[in-house]
C-alpha cells in the first residue's frame, strides 16, 4: 500500500523562513528589542513620488487597473533612457525590458524560466539567503562558489571551473554583496563573464545597492554595461533600497529578447504584471530633477561611519572588513559560541539585539553576523550601547 502524502510539498516543508525574517520577527516580538537584522532603510518615500501617485488616484482613470504584463510603455520607456545612461548600452522597451515587483519576483520568474528539475545554479558563498530557497523552489540546486575572507570577501576565479558540469544553468551576482558589502573587482567580473559565455551560462544581476558607494563609487562596475556579453546577462533593478520604495515592490529587468518572450509567461501566471499604481511611482522615481536618493545615499555613509566607528570600540567582541558598498557590516564573532545562530539568539535575549546569524548566508558566513546600518543613528547607538554593555557585564 502506497505511503499517503500529507497536504504540504516536501520542498516546501523541509524549508526554513528567511534567516533574515526570522531574526526581525523575532525582534518584534521581544519586548525593548532593537533590531539590526532587517535591511530595510528608514527614509520614507520621497515627497515627489507620493505626489504623483497622489495626482494620478486623482486623475488617472486607469490608476487601479492591469496594466499589460511587461507593464506601461511610459515606464518602460523612461526604464530604457535609465539603463542607457547607467551602462551605455541600449535596448528597445519592448524586447527587452520587463516590469517586475521587486527584484525578488524578477528572480523568481528568471528561474523558473531556466531551470528543470535538478538543474544547478551558482551563488557566492556567502551570498543572499533567499537566493538560495529561490532555487530550491524553482526545482533547482544551488551551488556554492566560496569568497575568501582573508582577500576581503573577493570572487576567487579558480574556484569556479570546478563548480560547473552539464547540469549548471546560471550564476547569480550582486554587487555590492550583501552580507558583505564587498565590491567585485572589474577584471573578475569581466573574466566571469567570458567563463559563463563559453559554458553557455546565464549571469542573473541583482542590483538592489549600486548607488551606496561611498568613496568607491569608481570601484563599482556594473557588468550590463559590457554590450559583448548581453545576450547572457539579465539585469534586474529594484527601486526598493535606492528611492525607499520597499513597500511598493517594483522592480525591472533587462534582458535578452528570446528570454524576454519566456519570462513574460512566467510573469503573467504568477501575477498578471506589477501594480499599476506602483509602476507609476516608479516613473516618478525616474523622473525626479532633484533626486532624493542622493541624500539617502550620502546619509547611509554617515550611518557606515558611526557603525564601524562602534566596531572599532568592541575589538574583543567582533572583527570586521569595512563594507565597501551596500549598507551591511559582517563582523566575525570573537566570543565563545557554538555557532552564529546561538550567538544571535543569545544577543537578542540577554542583550536585547537583534542581527542576523551570518551562518544562513552560507558555509562561509558561519561565526560571522549581519548587521544593517540603513537604521537610524539613534538606533544604531542604542543597539551597541547594549552591546557594549552586555560585552563588560559578560566578558569583562
Amino acid at each position: 500500500m502506497s505511503e499517503v502524502r500529507g497536504p504540504v510539498a516536501s520542498r516546501v516543508a523541509c524549508m526554513e523562513l528567511s534567516v533574515i525574517k526570522d531574526m526581525a520577527i523575532r525582534a518584534a516580538q521581544t519586548p525593548g528589542a532593537v533590531s539590526l537584522a532587517w535591511g530595510l532603510p528608514s527614509f520614507a518615500t520621497p515627497a515627489p513620488i507620493r505626489a504623483a501617485v497622489q495626482r494620478a488616484l486623482e486623475e488617472d482613470a486607469d490608476i487601479g487597473r492591469y496594466s499589460l504584463p511587461d507593464g506601461i510603455a511610459p515606464l518602460r520607456e523612461e526604464i530604457v533612457r535609465r539603463h542607457y545612461s547607467a551602462t551605455g548600452v541600449r535596448v528597445d522597451a519592448d524586447r527587452h525590458v520587463l516590469v517586475s515587483a521587486g527584484n525578488m519576483q524578477a528572480m523568481n520568474t528568471m528561474l523558473r524560466v531556466l531551470l528543470e528539475a535538478g538543474d544547478e545554479v551558482i551563488v557566492t558563498d556567502p551570498g543572499f539567503c533567499s537566493h538560495v530557497q529561490q532555487i530550491e523552489l524553482a526545482g533547482g540546486v544551488p551551488r556554492y562558489w566560496p569568497l575568501d575572507e582573508t582577500r576581503g570577501w573577493q570572487l576567487d576565479l579558480a574556484a569556479l571551473p570546478a563548480l560547473i558540469n552539464s547540469r549548471t544553468r546560471a550564476i547569480v551576482l550582486v554587487s555590492p554583496s550583501n552580507p558583505t558589502g564587498r565590491i567585485f573587482e572589474r577584471e573578475d567580473l569581466l573574466a566571469m563573464a567570458r567563463f559563463a559565455r563559453d559554458h553557455g551560462l546565464t549571469i542573473l544581476i541583482d542590483d538592489p545597492y549600486s548607488l551606496f558607494t561611498f568613496e568607491n563609487q569608481a570601484l563599482l562596475f556594473n557588468l550590463a554595461s559590457a554590450g559583448e556579453f548581453s545576450e547572457q546577462i539579465v539585469y534586474m533593478f529594484t527601486f526598493s533600497k535606492i528611492y525607499a520604495m520597499s513597500g511598493w515592490r517594483l522592480g525591472y529587468m533587462v534582458m535578452p529578447e528570446a528570454l524576454k518572450r519566456e519570462a513574460v509567461k512566467v510573469h503573467d501566471a504568477d501575477l498578471i504584471c506589477a501594480p499599476r499604481v506602483s509602476q507609476m511611482a516608479g516613473l516618478a522615481a525616474l523622473q525626479m530633477q532633484q533626486p532624493a536618493h542622493l541624500d539617502f545615499a550620502r546619509i547611509i555613509g554617515v550611518r557606515r561611519e558611526r557603525i564601524c566607528a562602534r566596531l572599532d570600540a568592541l575589538p574583543g567582541l567582533f572583527a570586521y572588513q569595512r563594507p565597501q558598498g551596500a549598507y551591511y557590516v559582517f563582523p566575525r564573532i570573537l566570543v565563545p559560541h557554538r555557532d552564529a545562530r546561538e550567538f544571535a539568539l543569545r544577543l537578542l535575549r540577554e542583550a536585547g539585539v537583534g542581527v542576523t546569524p551570518g551562518g544562513g548566508f552560507g558555509a562561509r558566513g558561519e561565526h560571522h553576523v549581519r548587521m544593517a546600518f540603513c537604521v537610524d543613528e539613534a538606533t544604531i547607538d542604542l543597539a551597541f550601547d547594549r552591546l557594549t554593555a552586555w560585552y563588560a557585564r559578560t566578558y569583562g
